[in-house]
């Protein structure tokens, strides 16, 4: 069984746009060589929100990215830098990267909404726009020697 992340993050302003980046190339970096991964996706959506979607050998392996490196540094800043966040996690039988309407039915369905300091109205709802459906970006492993 694969072990399915889907994440949605809200930037709440502009001026944490750069920070977040940085972070972002870095946990991408982080997530291409991440014992493991198996392959993802990554969003940019409209209004500063972001998508993820990545596939993983187990749940372990997962937490085990969730909680080192530059990810683990990146998640106490996301507190400050969201007014939206959520969270959904299923297992699946195949290794094939769900599309942006799955995660997006799967986020409403089953997702929860992640800590935030200053929370949109919306946030603890999951009341939010439908994402696009195009422009994301593969996030393939790296290879290993």
């Amino acid at each position: 069984m694969t072990f399915v992340s889907i994440t949605r993050l809200r930037i709440r302003s502009l001026r944490f746009m750069p920070q977040f980046l940085v972070h972002t190339i870095w946990t991408g970096r982080q997530t291409k060589r991440a014992d493991g991964f198996i392959d993802g996706s990554l969003l940019a959506d409209r209004k500063r929100v972001f998508w993820t979607a990545t596939l993983w050998r187990d749940q372990a392996a997962m937490r085990g990215y969730m909680t080192s490196g530059a990810h683990l540094k990146a998640m106490p800043k996301l507190l400050d830098w969201c007014d939206e966040a959520s969270v959904v996690h299923w297992t699946q039988d195949s290794a094939v990267t769900p599309d942006w309407l799955e995660a997006d039915r799967r986020m409403r369905m089953e997702g929860r909404p992640s800590k935030v300091l200053n929370p949109s109205p919306n946030h603890r709802d999951l009341l939010y726009d439908a994402p696009r459906t195009t422009g994301a970006v593969p996030i393939k492993p790296t290879e290993q020697a």
